[in-house]
């Protein structure tokens, strides 16, 4: 361990000891940590970077309702709603292809049925 690695241990443990962390938000509470899954990892420093600073990039942001209207899909029991919310999920798939046409190859018809069959067996 390097000197500079052991000094920054010391004054984190001193600080500790003084409750100096006892106050922050969320302390003794897991971490929430976001998926990005999805996002290629040459991106995902930068993609998170942004979102701290409170930009979401406007293809994750098609990610995540993509991912919102499929749960409500699978919650609907309503056929006029459930009819609906895939007319909606078609739209925001389309956005999402006109954004960035290879991003979307998991939402082509016979790519992602072949691999959610896939996904099922396994």
């Amino acid at each position: 361990m390097y000197l500079i690695d052991r000094l920054v241990e010391k004054k984190l443990a001193e600080a500790t000891e003084r409750g100096e962390f006892d106050a922050l938000p969320g302390h003794g509470k897991p971490l929430e940590l976001d998926d990005d899954s999805m996002v290629p990892e040459s991106l995902r420093a930068g993609y998170r970077l942004l979102k701290n600073a409170g930009y979401l990039p406007a293809e994750l942001q098609l990610r995540r309702e993509i991912a919102d209207v499929e749960t409500l899909i699978r919650q609907a029991e309503d056929g006029e709603h459930r009819a609906a919310l895939n007319r909606r999920l078609l739209y925001l798939i389309q956005q999402l292809k006109i954004q960035r046409p290879a991003a979307s190859l998991l939402y082509e018809d016979d790519y992602g049925d072949q691999l959610n069959r896939r996904l099922q067996r396994e």
